[in-house]
Parts: C-alpha cells; structure tokens; sequence
C-alpha cells in the first residue's frame, strides 16, 4: 500500500527523492517549458486545439525520463495531483537556482 502523505511539503521531499538523476530532471523541465510556449502560443495565435498536446508533452519528457533514466516508476501513478504540483515546484526551484539541471 503507497506512503500516505499529510501535505504536499512533506510528498516533496518523497517526489525529489524520484528525480536524482540529472537528464529526468531536465527531461521534466524541458517538458514543463514546452507547455509553457504552446500555452502562450495558443493564447497569442489560437488553435485552441492544440491545449490537447499538453498531457502528451508533459507526461512524455517526464515518462522518458523515469523510465530510461531514473529506472523508477513515476509517482503520478498513484499520487496524480501532488506530482503534478511537484512538477511545477521543481521547474520553480531550477528557475530560482534551488536545483541543479
């Protein structure tokens, strides 16, 4: 039976903890700033369509990333909306210098 966590502050450190390997990490961030562009791009140009691509783009990078680099199993399985916070609290943290790529 999966960790039952309190709180999201304590769930990232659990979900850090799955994201060691450096190329996961940038995998998720390269992910996470593609969705960025193609919302700013659907904003700016439409094509309302394409906001479809989110889920493929995001879980994509991240998946590669677990799966051929991490060799774990991604946490959104069976923590969806904790990991899905922690994917944007970690492109944060790399933003702010908090983590290395």
């Amino acid at each position: 039976m999966p960790k039952k966590y309190n709180d999201f502050t304590e769930f990232y450190v659990f979900y850090l903890s799955q994201h060691t390997n450096q190329i996961c990490r940038r995998l998720h961030f390269v992910g996470s700033f593609l969705i960025l562009l193609l919302i700013l791009y659907v904003v700016v140009y439409g094509g309302f369509y394409l906001l479809f691509f989110i889920p493929l783009i995001g879980y994509g990078f991240a998946w590669i990333g677990h799966f051929i680099f991490e060799k774990n199993r991604p946490a959104t399985f069976v923590y969806p909306i904790y990991s899905l916070i922690g994917d944007w609290v970690m492109f944060k943290d790399v933003l702010i210098g908090k983590i290395k790529l």
